[in-house]
């Protein structure tokens, strides 16, 4: 019984992780183009899962009941999100002015970003994006503390093997389309697709906020 409890809250973990992260997000476009590019990616898949895993396990402890109990701070989140979103998007759109996007292009073969600087960028976009708190902290947080105790770290594991599986997937799919991203008109099919999804998730979480 225990075990078929403990297997229960692995799997809530992993369901609800794996429905939150398998979406077209900021982070997972970041990680997208590296695997396209094969620059630094085993770092980036692990940089998220772990990321994934502490702030959910941040939310199990407790952060997801104080959150709940602070309506204008997760508003605050939500806004801070949506013009998270906004900028992001019209950075990628900004890569389609011919000058611009050259000029990165150039500037990426040119000088290759270090393990380093790919992972503080990274960092930046998982951590300065107020709406992946909302999803790790608040929401995921929420309904892993609602596991009894002893399997609340069975829910944690859980959310992190999804976000394992899907990074790795995300890794392999980069790879296999090396071929299609070595024509510039890819990139910036992919910067446009980028521009508009991220104003459309900036939109959808402006207005959540604004209704709450």
């Amino acid at each position: 019984m225990w075990m078929l409890d403990a297997a229960s809250s692995w799997l809530a973990g992993f369901t609800i992780c794996f429905a939150l992260v398998a979406s077209i997000g900021a982070q997972n476009l970041f990680v997208l183009r590296q695997a396209v590019t094969s620059r630094h990616v085993s770092v980036c898949v692990a940089w998220c899962v772990l990321s994934d895993a502490l702030l959910v396990g941040i939310g199990v402890a407790g952060m997801a009941q104080l959150l709940e109990n602070m309506p204008v701070l997760a508003q605050a989140l939500s806004l801070g999100g949506a013009v998270f979103l906004l900028c992001y998007g019209l950075l990628a759109w900004s890569r389609l002015l011919p000058q611009r996007g050259a000029a990165v292009a150039k500037e990426v073969v040119a000088n290759p970003p270090s393990r380093r600087a790919v992972l503080g960028a990274l960092a930046a976009i998982t951590l300065l994006n107020p709406h992946v708190y909302l999803d790790t902290v608040v929401l995921m947080g929420s309904m892993g503390a609602r596991q009894p105790g002893a399997f609340q770290a069975a829910f944690v594991a859980g959310a992190a093997s999804a976000s394992l599986a899907w990074f790795l997937c995300l890794a392999l799919a980069g790879r296999r389309l090396q071929a299609v991203f070595a024509r510039p008109q890819a990139w910036r099919a992919l910067d446009a697709l980028t521009g508009a999804m991220m104003l459309v998730l900036a939109w959808w979480v402006w207005s959540g906020a604004q209704t709450a």
